[in-house]
């Protein structure tokens, strides 16, 4: 049998890329940080903000995203989006998500 560290380590490796995905796909609607990570959370892709802000960077860096500053409210706050090739790297990843799931369906049922 594995222990509770085994399973924490593979479930983090089985995540990291699906965060990635998951933030193309909800940045087709800009958004901030904060209410990434609960957005996040709440369709069950839990990931903590050490992790999301440098993803965010990183993405940004790639040209997958673009930012921009709203500075109308007292706390400035640094608005994300998809860029168009992020969107096109979104659909990419989404038909291979479909394929690696078709993938693993058809491994269910070997004896």
């Amino acid at each position: 049998m594995y222990d509770d560290e085994v399973l924490a380590t593979h479930l983090q490796e089985l995540r990291r890329g699906t965060v990635v995905l998951a933030c193309l796909l909800l940045l087709k609607n800009p958004g901030y940080g904060y209410a990434l990570i609960e957005t996040l959370e709440q369709r069950g892709f839990a990931t903590d903000a050490n992790t999301l802000y440098p993803l965010l960077r990183r993405l940004e860096k790639q040209g997958l995203l673009v930012s921009e500053w709203d500075t109308a409210e007292a706390r400035p706050r640094k608005f994300y989006r998809t860029s168009d090739d992020g969107a096109r790297l979104a659909e990419l990843l989404s038909a291979e998500w479909r394929t690696i799931d078709t993938a693993f369906d058809t491994l269910k049922d070997q004896p």
